[in-house]
């Protein structure tokens, strides 16, 4: 997405504590898309936040390229990831030389787009970076998701870090908010610490909004998978889309 101090401000927390989802959903990228990928080839990670899934990603040898809008996200990516390229952009606006034959979004990071316009402009601009034939797979939170897990709070405590957090999901707007108040202490003094509070939102769209935008952005073999269903993946409300450049 556009550059965001919010992301910024959460980009430790998260690649201490949340960036392991990439790596559980190999094997169901595998299944989707990399069993029938050419040895060595190039690979979309878009909004690949701080790289765990680029680094499993260049350790298979494939080349990998990653876009992300924020910058610290980003500045872990490289340290976690460095055999990958990374490029600080927007998702609906970024440009790349190198033409594609996957393109993954994991994560319900396209969640985070926030309207109808701003998902097909995400959609058009993969399909404009991948190769013909090239695959774009991508999931999302769904509303029954944001329904069921995106309510109350929760806490992690460490010594040095105190993340606390709270969800809600508004049925009226489709809109779904987590509201996280971090504090980090300072490596330089053990008695100081420092307070962070990041909101960051989400949008629930239907299957058949997100199929429909697939496909009004030129992509085609459009399937939809249930991650608990299909994968046994824990997550109810999450869904799988495969689409393909022709």
């Amino acid at each position: 997405m556009e550059h965001h101090t919010g992301y910024d401000d959460f980009a430790q927390v998260y690649n201490q504590f949340w960036a392991g989802y990439s790596i559980r959903v190999v094997p169901i990228l595998e299944q989707l898309a990399l069993n029938d990928c050419p040895p060595g080839a190039h690979i979309l990670d878009l909004c690949c936040g701080t790289g765990q899934l680029a680094s499993e990603l260049t350790e298979r040898g494939y080349k990998v390229a990653g876009v992300d809008g924020s910058k610290q996200m980003l500045n872990h990516a490289r340290i976690n990831a460095p055999q990958a390229t990374f490029h600080c952009a927007d998702v609906r606006y970024f440009e790349l030389p190198t033409k594609f034959d996957i393109a993954f979004s994991t994560y319900d990071s396209l969640n985070h787009l926030l309207t109808h316009d701003d998902l097909e402009k995400a959609f058009r601009n993969v399909y404009r970076q991948l190769e013909t034939g090239g695959v774009f797979v991508f999931d999302m939170n769904l509303e029954s998701g944001f329904q069921r897990r995106w309510v109350g709070s929760f806490n992690i405590r460490t010594d040095d870090t105190v993340v606390a957090a709270e969800s809600k999901y508004d049925e009226n707007d489709k809109l779904a908010t987590l509201d996280i108040t971090i504090f980090a202490q300072y490596k330089e003094d053990e008695a100081l610490w420092r307070r962070n509070d990041v909101i960051l939102t989400q949008r629930a769209f239907t299957v058949d909004e997100v199929i429909e935008t697939l496909a009004t952005s030129g992509f085609a073999e459009i399937e939809v998978f249930d991650a608990r269903r299909d994968f046994e993946l824990r997550e109810d409300g999450r869904a799988f889309f495969t689409a393909k450049k022709l």
